[in-house]
């Protein structure tokens, strides 16, 4: 019988291993383990590669993520240059002179004045300076810039812009205020734009840019650009005139070009009520502070430490798989490497030795891996900030490479290399050397103590996560203390159950298998050769589909967990309109004292939003109108005067809150004690976004109310009752809470029942409607309170702001516009698609490792098959059932410890999260349609053409 023989590696491996025996020295032996390390790295450079590549992609995710975040960080210097330029400082008058004012050395928003002995402060009387270049040593050079936003005439009307008065073009402004083309203006009427708003004003350098109102034309000389803005935002600079600074406003701040405060000097001029930004402070900041400002210096570690946490979870979370599948490869090249390690120790080499030599290789392909990941990593996050970046200097500080942390990442990626090796490390210490030289090959069978041990974990893990719900939800309706330990560890043991489960699972798997191949195969001979392939090979099976679980674990706690909280979110949404349409409400203008619209004003809102609405394209307008509360307005209850009349829909008591149970209540945007809103008939359906039959209209019409809230309701009827004069404020009952003892209910001016038809709307304002006709008749004077209009496709970016300028624009003294466009609740859809293709890509990418070394591993028995009649069929079907087996145990492992938390915060919810909520169908059809596809298509790509002369030389 002739055969082909494996290149002869036993002669180098003898000698380095005569050395070992020889030199024998701890430091020789790991030396020379080393160097025979490298050289099986070097041999085996398919699985090297792929040993390599799967710690390279994770260090490749965690380098370029902590570069992204730590470029979101700005330094001192990066803030000092995009605040400042080059200027030493700037101040702005705050407080009242000589009362103590303070400020925090680098926050100088942050101020305040001497605190009391109870920790509180109070405003102090008297004025601020105006000017604060008073409290500074004569001959300071100053330049004021008056930061605001200013109306100008735009190709599409009136948009509103930021804008700077005074001199930003100063050369000293470089690196807050950047030339980008033309020149520096020299008159009063020259200005300066973004390069954005050219393009927004459709006009060139040397044209006109004119302020709305009036307030007057400049001609544009050039182009600048402020740091703090991105390069799409409009910007306009203007000449420092008192005139423009008087239309425009603003914050005004005055800069120091060269007059540098120290923090003495700063303290200075906080005691003339001045606040201070100083360059030579904000880089050696203070160290003794007062107690109001110890919270307002940047910890760095502060905010340095959420990026360390993000990346410590994920990267523990990709240690566990990569450790899971780089294992399983480690597994199956040292199997390979058995005959070249026993004649090592057939040589004198020993356990250690043999153990020295498997873990210098993951730790020689740890290192390799963290190597590529790094500069992976790096060229992903340089990629990532040129796409995003939109020239905002605060967006990314900089390119900013925390090199501490990369070192860190490095460290970790040969730790992750060097645990990956561990167990094959171990197993090739054990090794039997006379059967590795012989060549033979013995199955492996599960020890006993393993499957018991797994299943009373697994067991545990079920106890403690159920366990842990019901102790949750009995301590939410308890007494205790709200920094009891018991309120926060058992919510902990909801979330480690399932990791225990999964354990439990992944302790059982050489077990488990064994159990599955004995039932499959009384499936058919290419199930029980497939079977029977992953259990006598668990060391590669079983960590595979512990990698292929881990992933579903995470994939299937975040859908059920994440669903549940949609769907009682949507339960309990407030929707400010129908989705789909635009509410513009309208608030008491900047001139307003009483915190409610003069009735004048109010129309006139109304005819303004309606022009807005009008304006965006919006169509089926409705106006929705209530009545004021202005008793509130007078202070005692006999000031208020006798013809001032409130109606409402009483709430039946027994709906009710009781104020010794309840110390708080949630309105979700409705007003209990003003619960009617007048509509015109033809509005409902706009208002509410129900649509109503012909004799609910008609109803509605003769009298009837439309009742959104069935909790009104008794009998088919809601009762409305009035009061008057200084009742409206001792004497009207509440519509949110039970009575107190003692309590005066006046009786009301009037009452009656109104017939009331209950419809099956969202919690929205609109809690009962009334028509005008009912409302005249039953003497309630409603104002204005909003505009509800139809869109007929949602608002691009563009058209929001455009919207959003439009209602400022309209707003003014007597009233003021807010609008929203109502969206509904976000959909499942935005976040599960996402996560279960990420899911699926990880599950893809671990079964692919997997199966890729089922058939590396498999080519000798796979040829033995061809040799004895196996039809190409039937190894495609082997090839099927490989499939099936590993990424089916990974995922059914994965759902069940996966589905065990949110059942465990669906019992602590108390009836708040709900079991139904998760969509069963979706998980279901995932991971029993995954494993499927995965053996689909291990179906489909053909098995290797077979070496029916590799064989074992017989001399």
């Amino acid at each position: 019988m002739t055969g082909v023989l494996e290149a002869p590696v036993e002669a180098s491996v003898r000698q380095e291993a005569s050395a070992l025996r020889a030199r024998g020295g701890g430091w020789s032996r790991w030396r020379v383990a080393a160097l025979l390390a490298r050289r099986q790295v070097r041999r085996t450079r398919l699985s090297s590669l792929l040993i390599a590549t799967l710690v390279a992609l994770p260090i490749a995710a965690m380098t370029a993520y902590g570069i992204f975040a730590a470029s979101t960080l700005g330094a001192p210097e990066d803030r000092l240059r995009a605040e400042l330029g080059e200027m030493q400082a700037w101040i702005t008058p705050a407080g009242v002179p000589g009362e103590g004012f303070w400020q925090a050395p680098t926050q100088p928003q942050w101020t305040g004045y001497p605190a009391g002995d109870d920790g509180s402060w109070e405003l102090p009387d008297g004025p601020i300076a105006d000017d604060p270049t008073d409290a500074l040593p004569a001959g300071t050079e100053t330049v004021l810039l008056t930061s605001a936003s200013a109306r100008i005439e735009t190709r599409d009307g009136v948009g509103l812009v930021a804008a700077w008065t005074g001199d930003a073009w100063d050369p000293r402004f470089s690196g807050a205020f950047d030339i980008v083309d033309g020149e520096r203006p020299t008159s009063a009427t020259e200005a300066m734009v973004t390069p954005a708003t050219l393009e927004r004003l459709d006009v060139g350098i040397g044209e006109d840019l004119t302020l709305a109102d009036g307030a007057g034309t400049f001609e544009i000389v050039g182009t600048l650009d402020a740091a703090i803005l991105p390069d799409a935002a409009s910007a306009v600079f203007l000449p420092g005139t008192a005139e423009l600074r008087g239309v425009i406003g603003g914050e005004r701040r005055w800069y120091l070009p060269a007059l540098a405060l120290s923090w003495e000097g700063v303290q200075a001029l906080n005691e003339d009520g001045v606040v201070a930004y100083s360059r030579a402070v904000v880089l050696d900041p203070p160290t003794a502070l007062r107690e109001e400002v110890r919270g307002s210096v940047l910890d760095q570690w502060a905010s340095v430490w959420p990026i360390v946490l993000v990346i410590s979870a994920g990267g523990l979370f990709a240690a566990y798989v990569v450790v899971m599948l780089a294992g399983a490869a480690f597994a199956v090249t040292a199997r390979r490497q058995q005959r070249s390690l026993a004649v090592a120790a057939s040589v004198g080499a020993n356990r250690g030795d043999l153990s020295r030599i498997v873990l210098l290789q993951g730790t020689t392909l740890g290192a390799l891996g963290g190597l590529i990941g790094l500069i992976l990593g790096v060229g992903t996050a340089a990629l990532v900030v040129a796409l995003t970046a939109d020239g905002s200097a605060t967006q990314y500080w900089g390119f900013h490479v925390p090199w501490p942390g990369l070192a860190a990442i490095f460290v970790f990626a040969i730790v992750v290399g060097t645990a990956a090796a561990l167990v094959p490390a171990r197993t090739v210490a054990r090794t039997d050397v006379l059967r590795a030289l012989s060549g033979a090959r013995r199955p492996q069978k599960p020890g006993v103590a393993r499957p018991v041990w797994g299943s009373i974990v697994l067991v545990v893990g079920v106890a403690v996560t159920i366990a842990c719900a019901v102790v949750v939800a009995a301590v939410n309706v308890s007494d205790l203390p709200g920094d009891s330990p018991l309120r926060y560890i058992p919510a902990f043991g909801i979330v480690v159950g399932p990791i225990l489960t999964q354990v439990g699972i992944l302790m059982s798997g050489g077990w488990l298998l064994w159990m599955t191949s004995r039932i499959l195969s009384r499936v058919g001979l290419a199930a029980r050769i497939a079977s029977r392939d992953a259990a006598s090979n668990a060391g590669r099976t079983v960590p595979a589909f512990a990698a292929i679980a881990a992933t579903v674990f995470i994939g299937v706690f975040a859908v059920g967990q994440s669903s549940m909280q949609t769907a009682q979110n949507a339960r309990t949404w407030y929707y400010a309109a129908p989705p789909g349409s635009l509410s513009i409400n309208i608030w008491p203008g900047a001139a307003g004292t009483t915190g409610l619209v003069d009735p004048d004003a109010a129309e006139d809102g109304r005819d303004a939003a309606v022009d807005v609405a009008e304006d965006t394209g919006a169509t089926d307008l409705a106006v929705v109108a209530r009545q004021q509360p202005s008793h509130w307005n007078y202070g005692l209850p006999e000031e208020v005067p006798d013809e001032l009349t409130l109606a409402i829909a009483l709430l039946p008591p027994q709906h009710l809150l009781d104020p010794e149970r309840d110390d708080s209540f949630t309105s979700n945007g409705q007003d209990p004690d003003n619960p009617l809103s007048v509509v015109e008939p033809a509005d409902l359906e706009t208002v509410l976004g129900i649509t109503l039959t012909a004799g609910q209209r008609d109803a509605y019409r003769d009298g009837a109310a439309i009742v959104a809230d069935e909790r009104f309701v008794t009998d088919g009827e809601i009762s409305i009752a009035a009061w008057s004069g200084g009742d409206l404020i001792d004497g009207m009952p509440s519509n949110v809470w039970i009575p107190s003892s003692g309590r005066r209910i006046a009786d009301p001016a009037w009452t009656e029942q109104v017939d009331a038809i209950v419809v099956d709307a969202p919690r929205q304002p609109t809690a009962i409607a009334i028509a005008p006709a009912t409302a005249v008749r039953l003497g309630i004077a409603a104002v204005p309170e909003r505009v509800i209009a139809s869109l007929e496709a949602p608002l691009s970016t563009q058209e929001r702001d455009r919207l959003q300028a439009q209602v400022e624009l309209a707003s003014g003294e007597d009233f003021t516009l807010a609008q929203t466009v109502e969206a509904g609740p976000p959909s499942d859809a935005t976040w599960m698609v996402p996560l279960l293709s990420v899911v699926t890509v990880l599950v893809l990418g671990a079964s692919a490792v997997a199966l890729g070394l089922a058939r590396f591993e498999r080519r000798p028995d796979d040829a033995t098959l061809a040799a004895v009649g196996g039809t190409p069929v039937l190894r495609r079907n082997v090839g099927f059932w490989q499939g099936l087996i590993i990424a089916g145990f990974g995922t059914i492992a994965g759902a069940i410890a996966g589905i065990l938390p949110p059942i465990g915060f669906a019992i602590q919810s108390q009836g708040a999260l709900l079991l139904a909520d998760i969509p069963w169908q979706v998980l279901g059809a995932f991971c029993l349609g995954l494993p499927l596809a995965i053996a689909l298509v291990n179906w489909l790509v053909p098995p290797r053409h077979p070496d029916l002369t590799r064989r074992t030389a017989i001399t």
